[in-house]
Order: structure tokens, then C-alpha cells, then sequence
């Protein structure tokens, strides 16, 4: 079966395991009755079967509806009538009033029940991801401390990773999500700085850049004063491959994010979510994936590349293996070969 829209038949290597249904169930009842999203449902991953059956989530607060228009992700969308298209996407830009229309208001009782489906799963690593929200004066970010609050209160042992949107390249709104003292800093540069324009037409490559630059040298500074048992904050970050890249430019990225202080990046296969988003470009084939791992590991990074990785695809065991990489480190920081 060719994938939809994009004419190109998946190889064996992206075959999707059937999931077992009993906990698959559980789980979709349970954020059905507190009422909460998931980016696995809203965004259509491939991993939402396999993560629903051993009973965890990505949790996504602020709504089911974006006010930015990317074209790789199925995710619901307010503002132009022509939202995929780039000059619909600048509209909204300028003008975020616009692309608010239809949006929720914010829930002062989504943490709370984030932290309870939190408990009552057993995560032990609960990841926190959201819409953007241009519309918000701080781009949600008092939403994703309060998240954080309320889980560190169910659940003290655990460990709590955001991914967090551009935030409107706020420094305030990065400093709040800061303060919460998440475990893992996680923003998405998604793709290479060239295909920017038509992948995330809303976004810049190097405003991304710089707030993991800037959550980075903050981990650096909590150091002295990190909780009891753990290291310093993480910092992470993720791509998508199959949009048109080229392999020297994946690499690129990959030092761009060693430079910014990045600790952990996550490298997966694109899959068109929807007939509107863009197709699929080519197919990676695992090697490929290896050979990005190893550069990343050579920039002093944690790299999980492979087709169906995705930003919180199993985000608990990168972060202990990215913990441990730390603890080993020399008092000067990383090296690099």
C-alpha cells in the first residue's frame, strides 16, 4: 500500500507492529475520562499502538489546535483558509491574532489531571509536549511550569521531560519553562536550516538554535545545585529524515547542535501523517540512520536514530543513557574525537 499522497511504496524495514489490545484500550480510556490529549493521537505516530500497549503517553497540553501551519505534521490548525500554504502560514505569522481563531482556553486543571494519568499509568519518565500557542502572551509556558509542578508533586521519584514549542523566540517564556526544573529540556529542530521555508514556514532554524543554546548554558549553570542523585539538566533535540535532505546537511545539523551544548538528539524516518502534508521524499535505509548515530557520538552527543525514532519514542531509556554518559565525563565537560 503506498503511503497517502506520496506515491512511494514502504519498505519491510517501516512495518508497524500490531499492538495488543487490552492495554492499548486501557490506556485511550483512561486519557479519555480525564480528558487529556496526546500528541501520539493528535499528531497520527506510527509508535502510538506499541507506547498506548505498554501503557504510556506523550502528553500534549493547550488544546488539540496549533496556531502554526507545518507541513509535516497532521496536528489540527487554526488560522488562514489556506493553512499549508506558505503564504497562508506568513499571514498567521504576522498576524497571530488571526490564526487564534477556534482556539481553547487555557485549563488550570490540565496539570493537575497530567500528573494523575501520570500515577495512575506508573510512567516513571512522564514527557509534556504542546501546540504552539502564538495567541498566548507567553506561549503557554506558565502551562508547561505548572505541568511540571504537578507531577513533581504525584510523583517526586520521577523524572519529567518537556518538549516545548519556539515559545515566540521569548526569553521570559524559555526562563519560566526553566524554572520549573524540568529533567530534560526538549525543542525540536525538526529538519535542516534549507528546507525551513517549506517544512516550518512559521519558524527560523536559527531561533531554534539559540534557545537550546540558551536552555543549554542554563543546565550548565543549575549544575552546582541539581537534584540529589542526578546530573545537571538535559538538553535534547530532534529531526526528520526523507524530507529532501542531504546527508552532509543532517550532519551539519548535528554539529550545530553540539555547538549549541545539546546533550541528546533523536533522528527518525518522516512519514506523511495526511494527504495535505508534504510526502515523503525517500525512504532512509538503516545504515544510514547508524552512520548518524556514530557522527553524533564522535560530536560528543546521544543520538537514538533510527526509522520509527521519534522526540519521546522511549525518551526514559535516552535519558538514562545520556545520564551515564554525563556521570563518566571529566570535570571539564564532553570530549569530542
Amino acid at each position: 500500500m503506498a503511503e497517502a499522497g506520496g506515491g512511494r511504496r514502504k519498505p519491510e524495514w517501516l512495518k508497524v507492529r500490531v499492538p495488543v489490545p487490552g492495554q492499548f484500550r486501557a490506556t485511550g480510556a483512561l486519557l479519555d475520562e480525564l480528558e487529556l490529549n496526546t500528541v501520539c493521537r493528535e499528531a497520527r505516530c506510527p509508535n502510538k499502538g506499541e507506547c498506548y500497549a505498554s501503557g504510556t503517553a506523550t502528553f500534549l497540553i493547550l488544546g488539540d489546535t496549533c496556531t502554526r501551519a507545518c507541513r509535516f505534521c497532521a496536528v489540527a490548525h487554526a488560522g488562514a483558509a489556506s493553512a499549508h500554504d506558505a503564504v497562508g502560514a506568513a499571514v498567521d505569522a504576522a498576524d497571530p491574532a488571526r490564526a487564534a481563531t477556534g482556539l481553547c482556553a487555557v485549563d488550570p486543571d490540565e496539570p493537575r489531571r497530567v500528573a494523575e494519568a501520570a500515577m495512575r499509568l506508573g510512567l516513571r519518565h512522564v514527557v509534556i509536549t504542546s501546540v504552539t500557542r502564538d495567541d498566548l502572551a507567553d506561549g503557554g509556558a506558565g502551562q508547561f511550569a505548572a505541568a511540571v509542578a504537578a507531577v513533581r508533586e504525584e510523583l517526586p521519584a520521577a523524572t519529567v521531560e518537556v518538549l516545548v514549542p519556539d515559545l515566540g523566540d521569548d526569553d521570559a517564556a524559555l526562563a519560566a519553562v526553566l524554572a520549573a526544573r524540568p529533567d530534560v529540556l526538549n525543542h525540536n529542530l525538526e529538519t535542516v536550516a534549507r528546507l525551513y521555508p517549506q517544512v516550518r514556514p512559521q519558524a527560523r532554524y536559527a531561533g531554534s538554535l539559540e534557545l537550546l543554546a540558551r536552555a543549554a548554558a542554563w543546565a550548565r549553570e543549575l549544575h552546582p545545585v541539581a537534584r540529589a542523585g542526578r546530573p545537571r539538566p538535559l538538553v535534547k533535540t530532534g529531526l526528520m529524515v526523507g524530507l529532501g535532505e542531504t546527508t552532509d546537511e543532517v550532519v551539519a545539523v548535528l554539529a550545530d547542535a553540539a555547538g549549541a551544548g545539546v546533550d541528546a538528539v533523536t533522528i527518525g524516518q518522516y512519514l506523511q501523517p495526511d494527504a495535505d502534508c508534504l510526502p515523503v521524499a525517500r525512504y532512509v535505509e538503516p545504515a544510514e540512520f547508524a552512520f548518524y548515530a556514530t557522527r553524533g557520538g564522535a560530536l560528543g552527543l546521544q543520538v537514538a536514530a533510527a526509522p520509527f525514532v521519534r522526540s519521546s519514542y522511549r525518551a526514559g531509556e535516552l535519558l538514562e543513557r545520556s545520564v551515564g554518559a554525563l556521570l563518566e565525563q571529566p570535570a571539564g565537560g564532553r570530549s569530542r574525537s
